[in-house]
């Protein structure tokens, strides 16, 4: 037998016991789970999440770019990810991975879904200008569940952006306004939900992240319904696993939510 599957079997030993290899339950987040705003000057929004040992940034941008053709009267969200060595030794420097696009589209979907922002509401003249609200997500430390924690600094910083000035029709970065963001009260959240053998749990460390078999990240808005689900891993969920893994999400949102909505 492997040394993966030697620790695969002792951990699912260990989660027939209600218990994972740092002590926790198998739903518990890891300590501290906190949320910081402002942590970038030169932003129009910020915050940073730790959730454990794991610690990520993230960074709103806005600036006025001409609609994508399909949305004339609409303004624009675009999120990006960043994985680098600083971070976790095997993410490697150079072109966003596999990795990188994925944490940042599902961080996107949960926002874009739910109807979180107003996009309509970022249009200056219809086909020709409106705002590009872009999201950048930088991990500092992985020490496990980027998606949660990045999905919960995007919502964070969100809430925490104002619009720069406008100066004979340019943006003025260095003077900002108190205008904030036109954001509708659904307040998203996303939970990934880990499958390891027959059991469920949340926030995995690195280690936990390397032995599961399936993910579901489940996107969901304040009055319970949800708005984005992005389905990880090689081995497929049956129906009453996903049933059992939305409950789950959307009942964690609302606690994750609780540390932005006050």
């Amino acid at each position: 037998m492997s040394l993966e599957s030697e620790a695969k079997k002792h951990v699912i030993e260990l989660l027939e016991k209600g218990v994972r290899l740092d002590g926790r339950k198998l739903l518990e987040y890891r300590k501290p789970l906190k949320v910081n705003y402002g942590v970038s000057v030169n932003a129009e929004g910020s915050a940073s999440v730790q959730i454990g040992e794991t610690l990520v940034f993230a960074g709103v941008k806005l600036a006025i770019e001409q609609p994508y053709p399909d949305t004339p009267d609409e303004g624009l969200l675009m999120v990006g990810a960043e994985l680098l060595p600083l971070a976790n030794p095997r993410f490697e420097m150079g072109p966003p991975g596999i990795e990188a696009i994925e944490l940042a589209r599902i961080v996107d979907r949960g926002i874009r879904e739910s109807g979180f922002i107003d996009l309509k509401k970022l249009c200056i003249e219809p086909g020709e200008k409106a705002w590009a609200v872009l999201i950048d997500i930088c991990p500092i430390n992985d020490a496990g569940n980027l998606f949660d924690a990045s999905a919960l600094a995007a919502f964070a910083a969100l809430k925490n952006a104002v619009f720069p000035a406008v100066v004979d029709g340019k943006v003025d970065y260095g003077t900002k306004t108190n205008k904030k963001l036109p954001l509708v009260d659904v307040n998203p959240m996303s939970v990934t939900v880990f499958k390891i053998g027959d059991h469920f749990i949340l926030d995995p460390t690195t280690e936990e992240q390397e032995l599961y078999d399936a993910r579901l990240t489940v996107g969901s808005m304040s009055d319970g319904r949800l708005c984005a689900l992005q389905k990880g891993g090689d081995v497929p969920l049956s129906a009453d696993d996903v049933q059992k893994m939305v409950k789950i999400g959307i009942q964690y949102g609302k606690e994750l939510r609780k540390l932005v909505i006050k």
